[in-house]
């Protein structure tokens, strides 16, 4: 743990005081999004201390220019970023001719700062003595809106204390802003176009070489002491900026408020030259509403989410904080309305990563979306994936494969590969994996079946051409081995027959004959599209099998287990817990040369191929690769503790599940890998739910039917969770000594609990 500021509280992420050096940290931890756009917690006024600017919008990215010390054959050209976009929560604020600037003025006092998760708002508080010696309050609220989710709205109320003064508002715009990440310092947007219409501002600007064209627009009123002011006010422009100022001469103790309304409109939903046009009817109509009206709706829409989505815990509110926290996130980051978006590592939080799509979203986000929404949500994630086949299919031919055969991008925004580093871009392959993996635990997970002969087995069949020319025959070995690759565990690069890879090709291409045969018995015509469509050969299936059954699996007789990679054991094997705190975490201590010799693993690796298989081992067989793995696993990949706190949770170990979870739980929060200020985890937060509803709640989904073996920390007094099986809401409270399920629906449905059968009826509790 790196820091300890935020305050626990159930429903809220808390800071008091001001301090100059976290406010890179409080910028990530306090982001807001609506699903379509998000920002970093940036301060409204003017601030002349280290900050991170930062406000995104959904789908709109620049192709940066790859930046690599020598180029290889099969390189791309660029790494897609997430772009930072125009700027339109700006406003200056000035007494008696005086900045408002935090970093500059005498005091900061009663500052406090709340992310109010219930209700999705961001609020902020203080009191100020400015370099003039007058002394302001300052109140300011700010949201984006989940209801018209083009628009953002801010209430910023100003009082003067000690005397009377003159306060001047500048709401701006600003087009001229850069990415913290940019690679050769390139600026990304053109501004197009500057307008005013009374008091309405629009900047038209478009991104570079991919030509989004986004509309960023305001609109402000001033309130004293609650009534609205018609003010005279003055604008000016440059050719990137619009400000508009407004001025009030307040009286000592007087309430003065700017509110401010802007946002975004692009061309992905509207047409180019009808930019203006739809952003003021998105200011009409927030104007029409007014900023109560439209916080009231921001808090009914938050109120729905949470009804399915909420997890409590009773007794630990620090865990309670940390589940709450990961599950805000993620509804910030994604909702599920446009099969065009996908979820970021960092979601709208920062720039880390490009704010790309990775395997994060299959391995580990579509059961949180799954199991809390609508399945529509989840299968637009596999939608996603499924439009991009052709890319990916490109992306394969680049690097000498054929027939069809698809590599996956390790990090994409429209299907084309945009990650640099050879020894991940060219080898990290698992990704492709867990592309067929997400297929199958959405189709076991909502019985839609139909997904498969519609779309995935397009999908499935261009992967297995991959892991069948990928493999090669060792006539040593008499087996087939997969050669020059990254498991999960990135601290190891270049190896051979890495365990987890080998295991999941041998899967997916077994996996794949079995759903042909299903769909060529119960979608004739589906099938009849496909075959003709991919031309697949009854030869080449059989040498797809013939990889399959002879996949070479590295093993230890020594030690019983299943080697991570060929060589493992060359290694020095010497615990986590032998090593020197001072040297954590190792890859912001360690060379990288002296990282990829020792034996310490970033993330689970044969343990995840434990987890994603857990029904093709027994429970003894994890409990000896765990109590292996485990020890030599440093957890410096934000998705790590989750899948570990599951399997300690299904070996019994609880004090070690808990601690795993309080990990993933609030590894932003408490700042666990000292990077917080680049951006929150958002693709790990949904292991976090996992860690509760499948590792303490034991869920599993088996032959069509919820499983469920409870367990309950000893901090916790109680927790319960809702999912959405099959278009029933099943309700589950686990208490220390029963647990209770309590189902929304219309039909009985059986489960299992601990193995046993279980009826449950609608609206009538059942205890076990």
């Amino acid at each position: 743990m790196n820091q300890d500021y935020i305050k626990p509280d159930e429903w809220s992420i808390l800071e008091e005081g001001f301090d100059a050096d976290k406010v890179k940290s409080s910028e990530s931890l306090f982001s807001i999004g609506n699903g379509v756009m998000g920002q970093r917690a940036n301060f409204e006024e003017q601030y002349s201390g280290p900050s991170f600017q930062g406000s995104y919008i959904g789908g709109v990215y620049y192709p940066d220019k790859t930046k690599v010390g020598w180029w290889k054959n099969g390189y791309p050209e660029y790494f897609a970023k997430v772009l930072n976009a125009p700027n339109w929560i700006g406003i200056n604020v000035f007494v008696n001719g005086e900045a408002l600037d935090l970093f500059t003025c005498k005091e900061v006092k009663d500052f406090k700062r709340e992310l109010n998760m219930k209700e999705g708002f961001h609020h902020r508080s203080f009191v100020a003595v400015l370099p003039n010696d007058i002394e302001i309050a300052v109140k300011a609220t700010r949201f984006l809106s989940i209801v018209e989710d083009e628009l953002g709205a801010i209430d910023y109320e100003v009082e003067v204390i000690n005397s009377d003064a003159e306060l001047r508002f500048e709401p701006y715009l600003d087009g001229g802003i850069t990415n913290t990440d940019a690679n050769w310092e390139e600026h990304f947007w053109k501004t197009l176009d500057v307008k005013t219409e009374r008091n309405q501002g629009f900047i038209l600007s478009k991104t570079l070489k991919t030509e989004f064209h986004v509309g960023s627009f305001m609109q402000s009123e001033v309130l004293v002491d609650g009534e609205k002011k018609d003010l005279d006010f003055k604008e000016s422009r440059t050719h990137d900026k619009l400000t508009f100022s407004y001025t009030v001469n307040a009286e000592k103790g007087q309430k003065v408020s700017l509110r401010k309304y802007a946002g975004y409109v692009t061309d992905m939903n509207h047409d180019r030259d009808q930019l203006v046009l739809a952003a003021k009817e998105v200011l009409e109509s927030a104007l029409a509403s007014g900023f109560e009206e439209l916080l009231q709706q921001q808090k009914e829409a938050w109120a729905k989410i949470w009804e399915m989505a909420d997890i409590t815990i009773t007794g630990d509110v620090k865990a309670q904080q940390g589940i709450r926290f990961n599950i805000f996130q993620l509804n910030q980051t994604y909702l599920g309305k446009d099969e065009r978006l996908n979820i970021g590592p960092k979601g709208f939080t920062g720039e880390k990563y490009g704010g790309s799509t990775y395997w994060d979203t299959e391995a580990y986000c579509i059961p949180f979306y799954m199991a809390t929404k609508d399945q529509k949500v989840a299968r637009n994630l596999l939608i996603y994936r499924y439009n991009q086949l052709d890319k990916a299919i490109e992306n394969a031919k680049k690097l000498g494969f054929k027939n069809g055969a698809a590599l996956y991008p390790m990090v994409t925004m429209n299907g084309e590969e945009s990650h640099n580093e050879w020894e991940i871009t060219f080898e990290e392959i698992h990704r492709n994996g867990a592309m067929v993996y997400a297929i199958f635990n959405y189709v076991r997970f909502t019985g839609d079946f139909e997904y498969i002969p519609e779309k995935g087995l397009e999908v499935m069949i261009a992967i297995s051409r991959f892991w069948h020319q990928r493999a090669n025959f060792s006539s040593d070995k008499n087996k087939y081995v997969i050669l020059g690759v990254t498991g999960p565990n990135e601290y190891e690069n270049n190896v051979n027959n890495n365990w987890y890879t080998n295991y999941i090709a041998k899967w997916c291409l077994e996996y794949t004959m079995e759903m042909i045969d299903k769909v060529k018995q119960g979608f004739e015509e589906d099938y009849e599209r496909i075959m003709g469509h991919t031309n697949l050969t009854d030869s080449e299936l059989i040498s797809w099998k013939e990889v399959a059954e002879a996949m070479y699996f590295p093993f230890s007789e020594k030690d019983g287990v299943f080697l991570q990679q060929d060589g493992f054991l060359d290694k020095e094997i010497k615990p986590v817990s032998k090593l020197d705190k001072n040297q954590r975490p190792i890859n912001q201590q360690w060379s990288w040369d002296r990282i990829l010799r020792s034996c310490y693993i970033k993330q689970a690796d044969v343990l995840q191929g434990f987890y994603f298989f857990e029904d093709h081992f027994s429970k003894e067989d994890l409990e000896k690769h765990f109590n292996y793995y485990e020890p030599i696993t440093v957890h410096e990949s934000s998705l790590s503790p989750c899948v570990h706190s599951i399997q300690a949770a299904v070996l019994g170990r609880m004090k070690q599940a808990y601690d795993l979870y309080l990990r993933t739980s609030r590894l932003d929060l408490d700042d666990y890998n000292n990077e917080v200020e680049q951006g929150c985890h958002i693709t790990s937060m949904a292991g976090t739910w996992m860690s509760i509803v499948e590792g303490f709640g034991g869920m599993r989904v088996r032959e069509d039917q919820l499983e469920f073996t409870p367990r309950i920390p000893d901090e916790w007094q109680a927790y319960s969770f809702k999912v959405n099986f099959r278009d029933q809401i099943l309700k589950v409270t686990v208490t220390k000594d029963k647990t209770r399920f309590l189902l929304e629906g219309d039909s009985a449905i059986e489960i299992k609990v601990d193995g046993e059968t279980l009826e449950v009826s609608p609206n009538q509790e059942k205890t076990v």
